[in-house]
This record gives C-alpha cells, sequence and structure tokens, in this order.
C-alpha cells in the first residue's frame, strides 16, 4: 500500500493497459494461479513493505510464484520492482538479471506526461480475482466508462463528498474497495485522499486517530473488523485525539453488527457523524445499497435503501420474488453502470454462478432481512464462502490446501461467528489410518493453509474428525457441522440420513481435543 501502487494503476488505465491487482497477503501458489490464469507481461512489485512490526519479502514471494508460472509453461516479460529502504535495502533483494528491473532506475527517463490511450467504454480496464466457492479464484473483469461513472457517483452521494474534503479509506487496493473507493472514485472527484501502509492498531490502538488529527481527515471509511478490533482497547485510545475534522463515517466489507454501529458513532464519530454502512461486492464494482448521509434516519446494523437506480429484491428458494417484510436471498433485478461484464475466460461460469439460480436476475449469494420501513439487512453469505476480516474465502480453496497436507485424508470447512473478524475459519480434518493426532500436525495443517493461499486464510480451529457426517450419496452434511462448530448441540436436527449416524456424537466428543 505506498503511493506507488494507485499510481501504477492509474498509469496502466492511461495507455490502455489492464491491470490486476494481487493483495499482498496472498502466498506464491496464489499468486502464480493467477499469473497462470491471466498470463502478465510485466509484475510491478516491492522488494519488501513493512505490516506493522514484520518484514513481508513481497520480491521473495513474486520470485516463487514467476518460477512456479514458468515450470507451467507461463513466462513473465518483467519484474518492475520499487526499491522500499525502509523495508529492506537493495543489496538484500533477490535479483534476476534481464527480467528484474529497479522502478527508481527508469522512471526518471520518461517524460512525466502521457498521451491519452483513449479506449471505447466497455474496453477492460481491470481484473479482480474474488474466492469462488469451488476454490478456483474468479477474474471478475471491470470494463471502463460505466465503471468510472458509477464509482465516481456513488463516492460523490454516498459520502456527501464536497470540495476540500480529506478522505481516508483504510482498505487494500488488492480488494474493489481500493479500487472503487481508494483509487478510482475519490480521485474522479479530484478529493485529496489518505493513503496508509499500517495497519490500525500498530504501534497502538490511536493510530487512526492521530491519522485523522495529523491529517484533518473528514471522511472514514473502514471495515467492522477493524472497528470491533479498536473496540476491545476501550475508549482511551479514541478520546485522547480530537477528530473534530471528522463529518462523516463507513463501514465496508461485511454486515456490522449493532453494537460496533453504535460504538462507532458514539464513540469515534461522538453521535455527530453519519455512517454510511454500505453494502456491494467485487462483482458490483459499486456501492448497491447504502444510507445517503443525513437524506434518511439510520439504523444500526442496516445499509438502509438502494442507490439510485438499483432495483433489489428478495426471492423464495424457488425464485419468487417477496413483498413486504421478509427474509430471502438478494438479487438484483436490471443493471448498472458497473456491473462486472465476465468471469475472465470463464463466460459459462459468469452465466452459471450469477444468473441461473434465479432467472431473470442477478444473484449476489447473500441472505437479507427487509424490515416494515423497507430497510435492508444482510444476514451473511449462503453460498460456500467465508467472510474473515472482509476477506472472502472459498471453503473449497482451504480444504484443497488442507488436503495437501501429506497426512490429510480429508477436509470439511465451515464458517464460525467471531467477535472481531466477523466469521473465522473451522476446520474438520480426518487424518490418514494410522496418524496420531498431535499439536504438531495441527500446526503443519495450519501452515499448509498459509502455504497455499495466505495467513488469512489459517483456520482459527482444527477439529480432529474420525469421520465426517456424510449422506448415503456421499454428500458431506455441512449443516451438522456449523451447528457442533458452534457448539448448538440441543438443535442438530434430523441425523437419521446419514450413511453412520454415530459419527456426530464421535464429532462432538472430539471437540475440546
Amino acid at each position: 500500500m505506498l503511493m506507488e501502487l494507485p499510481i501504477a494503476m492509474l498509469a496502466c488505465a492511461r495507455i490502455g493497459a489492464v491491470h490486476s491487482v494481487i493483495f499482498a497477503g496472498f502466498s506464491a501458489e496464489s499468486l502464480a494461479q493467477r499469473v497462470l490464469d491471466c498470463k502478465p507481461k510485466v509484475i510491478i512489485t516491492c522488494n519488501a513493505v513493512c505490516r506493522g512490526p514484520k518484514i513481508i519479502n513481497l520480491k521473495d514471494i513474486v520470485d516463487e510464484a514467476l518460477s512456479i508460472s514458468l515450470a507451467h509453461g507461463v513466462s513473465v516479460d518483467s519484474c518492475l520492482t520499487y526499491a522500499n529502504e525502509v523495508a529492506m535495502s537493495r543489496e538484500k533483494t533477490a535479483w534476476q538479471d534481464g527480467r528484474d528491473i529497479w522502478y527508481q532506475d527508469v522512471i526518471s527517463d520518461y517524460a512525466t506526461t502521457c498521451d491519452i490511450e483513449w479506449v471505447d467504454a466497455e474496453d477492460p480496464l481491470f481484473l479482480l480475482y474474488t474466492s469462488g466457492s469451488t476454490g478456483k479464484p474468479k477474474g471478475v473483469l471491470h470494463t471502463t466508462g460505466g465503471y468510472m461513472v458509477y464509482t465516481a457517483t456513488t463516492f460523490k452521494y454516498a459520502f456527501d463528498y464536497r470540495e476540500g474534503d480529506i478522505y481516508w479509506c483504510t482498505a487494500d487496493c488488492g480488494w474493489i474497495t481500493g479500487h472503487s473507493y481508494v483509487t478510482y472514485g475519490p480521485l474522479l472527484n479530484c478529493a485529496k485522499v489518505v493513503l496508509f501502509e499500517g495497519v490500525p492498531n500498530y504501534p497502538d490502538a490511536g493510530r487512526c486517530w492521530e491519522i485523522v488529527d495529523k491529517y484533518h481527515v473528514s471522511i472514514f471509511y473502514t471495515a467492522p473488523t477493524a472497528i470491533r478490533s479498536l473496540m476491545r482497547a476501550g475508549l482511551e485510545p479514541v478520546k485522547r485525539h480530537s477528530r473534530k475534522s471528522l463529518r462523516v463515517l463507513g463501514s465496508v466489507g461485511e454486515p456490522i453488527n449493532p453494537s460496533a454501529w453504535k460504538w462507532y458513532y458514539e464513540v469515534v464519530g461522538d453521535k455527530r457523524c453519519p455512517i454510511s454502512d454500505t453494502w456491494w461486492q467485487t462483482e458490483t464494482g459499486g456501492f448497491m445499497i447504502t444510507p445517503l448521509p443525513g437524506a434518511w434516519p439510520l439504523k444500526p446494523g442496516s445499509a438502509t435503501y438502494p442507490f439510485f437506480g438499483v432495483q433489489p429484491a428478495l426471492v423464495d428458494e424457488n425464485g419468487k420474488e417477496i413483498e413486504g417484510v421478509c427474509n430471502g436471498y438478494l438479487c438484483i433485478k436490471g443493471s448498472w453502470p458497473s456491473t462486472f461484464r465476465t468471469l475472465y475466460g470463464d463466460h459459462a461460469r459468469y452465466e452459471t454462478t450469477y444468473f441461473a439460480p434465479f432467472k431473470g436476475y442477478y444473484f449476489s449469494g447473500d441472505g437479507c432481512h427487509r424490515d416494515a420501513d423497507g430497510y435492508y439487512w444482510l444476514t451473511g453469505r449462503v453460498d460456500d464462502v467465508i467472510n474473515v476480516s472482509g476477506h472472502r474465502i472459498g471453503t473449497a480453496e482451504v480444504e484443497s490446501a488442507l488436503v495437501s497436507h501429506p497426512q490429510c485424508a480429508e477436509a470439511a470447512v465451515v464458517a464460525v461467528d467471531h467477535e472481531v473478524t466477523g466469521q473465522a475459519i473451522y476446520a474438520f480434518v480426518t487424518l490418514k489410518l494410522g496418524v496420531q493426532y498431535s499439536e504438531e500436525l495441527r500446526t503443519g495443517l495450519k501452515n499448509a493453509v498459509r502455504h497455499e493461499i495466505g495467513a488469512f486464510a489459517q483456520p482459527a480451529k482444527i477439529h480432529w474428525a474420525p469421520a465426517l457426517p456424510k449422506t448415503r450419496s456421499g454428500k458431506i452434511m455441512r449443516r451438522i457441522l456449523r451447528k457442533i462448530a458452534s457448539k448448538e448441540l440441543e438443535n442438530l436436527g434430523d441425523i437419521s440420513t446419514l450413511a453412520d449416524p454415530h459419527v456426530v456424537q464421535e464429532l462432538i466428543d472430539l471437540t475440546d481435543v
């Protein structure tokens, strides 16, 4: 999250090159998977970055990913590397002559102006990979005209942007929020943007409010996970900073629970800053359901009403639209300017994932409640995607990583509620015959996920499973696993259809082993 990252994104847009930003927390294997899918000509990276007290050797991850890609027949011509000497010197950086180029050594050779490459409104602007329930990342493709118009418009109205505002979104450019509401939306409005390389609680829990005061931030946009984390540190880190410049607050990434919303409003915003609790997705490109500051009353935990022109619909399992107060699957009727146009290289998956489940609708994959006032309340994913700290992680990805461990025979992953991250990953693991349970093995399984995907996808809990609850046809009954993981044992439901109902009690007995 250096200044050069959004600069590089905008430079690509200027010359008509398609960019794909990869979150720095991904492993070499995950990066290689994306390189193999989109076959880039150039990779732009940094030798290392500071994440709190830790140094992350990004160049080492990139080098390993490019070796994996080359072994699978995909070669990348150039690796442009920014020397971030605060984190690592040039001398300590691994280097491959003929491929690697220092960013600072070549930038000064070029003019500071560049002719615009005019493109069609429907020409691609960027690819962004998002986790799917099948385990293979999906390359979401956004185009140029509609995406830019919509992100600029939603930014202006959802945050009540005014000339002179200082805006800070804490999101990483590796995710859609960093595209739409760090880079394109704000800068198309000529907003002044704060870019932050660190973490919200380092060196202490007052870091965010110190930056707010230092730069006179008036619009602050962050994730419920960050809010819950800062809540745990108490009032003092907030109260020792004035925060008087704040005018509008925002929330993004997952539904915000009412207690976190109230703390954000009452403590951070001193009961004077409206909260734009936004619902949208990588696929939608911009806000779909969001408050407009001051336009209507807020309700803690509700994204309130749809943005201009957006037509949400709640449908039942048969695809029939439900009116009035109800719970249902959240779909969108009609189109909007920033909708994604396809999944890169897999248009059939685009159609079957988003448009086949309910004919005539875009299916979001989220559940939703609509109250008597017409306010929308997001209730979370209804597919096999887990939202940890705003990171969407496919259960199949994690299961595949666990099974890559030589002593793991089978794995099933479910989500459990977590007071800080929103959801956490809970993994049931069946070992190969003769392998004994041990803490060392538990650590090894977690490290397998870190290696294959990244640290952010590491399971919070490994639950030993002699076997998994399956139907006679072999389908894993995840409903039962979710109940066991959440310790809701009094309401397991009918287990008579399982091939071996005794498995359930065995799993319960191993809960604390």
